[in-house]
């Protein structure tokens, strides 16, 4: 496994968000968290990224812990996260925005090499360089963001709520390349609030609730649990689904 999340409790102030997460990521694939809101999946995220320190549990990422590091030691690691709200600088090119991505490197001549087979692997990076970032549309801001979090060549890329505020088409556009970053040696972590979607991208699905991993599997398993109906209609998964 790629990452190892052990019994993990963590929270803010005098309350827990996440209540013993146990989750585990293989390299190579695409895990997608769902689960209805106030679930912990973002927190999830945070807690990884070293943003939030986890009260208890283990994090491990190719072997070796995360628990207390900084966001940009574990940045080094090769683990990058794409926020859930767009994070562009709009008065600044696209060319620009995607370089920033790089902004730990002191080899230029790298720089200039990652942004090459990126722009390769992103139509609209190479189209639009030269443009202002703010002129492109919320689905292509999301596609220049993707293509900068891979500057740093990571190994894992989290992506939260990837599909916010997209019409279907832009996110068909988006859900491609994420498969295509997949294809492209990437591990891909998403949250997603759109389940159906986000299970039918990805390989292995995690279904969380009140700060817990209550499904956990194959991710046409998953999709096809008539457990996890009941969850979003504001019910709970039963203990036995939750064991299955």
């Amino acid at each position: 496994m790629l990452l190892e999340l052990t019994n993990v409790v963590a929270g803010y102030g005098g309350g827990d968000v996440l209540r013993g997460v146990n989750l585990a990521v293989e390299e190579g694939t695409i895990t997608c968290i769902v689960g209805p809101n106030g679930a912990g999946k973002s927190t999830v995220f945070t807690v990884i990224s070293g943003i939030l320190k986890p009260r208890t549990g283990q994090i491990l990422f190719k072997g070796k812990s995360l628990v207390g590091l900084s966001p940009q030691q574990v940045l080094t690691r090769g683990l990058v996260q794409v926020p859930q709200n767009h994070s562009l600088f709009p008065a600044m090119t696209v060319r620009e925005n995607v370089e920033l991505g790089a902004y730990m490197l002191r080899d230029r001549s790298l720089v200039r090499k990652r942004y090459d087979e990126i722009q390769a692997l992103f139509p609209t990076v190479r189209e639009r360089a030269s443009e202002q970032a703010g002129s492109l549309s919320g689905g292509q801001q999301r596609l220049v963001e993707f293509a900068r979090c891979l500057m740093l060549d990571p190994s894992l890329v989290l992506l939260d709520e990837p599909s916010m505020g997209l019409d279907p088409k832009t996110l068909r556009e988006v859900f491609k390349t994420i498969t295509t970053m997949k294809e492209a040696g990437r591990t891909i972590l998403l949250v997603e609030q759109n389940a159906r979607a986000g299970l039918r991208l990805a390989d292995h699905g995690v279904v969380m609730e009140s700060g817990q991993v209550r499904l956990d599997g194959p991710s046409e398993g998953v999709l096809n649990n008539p457990e996890i109906s009941a969850l979003y209609l504001g019910g709970s998964v039963s203990k036995q689904a939750a064991g299955a």
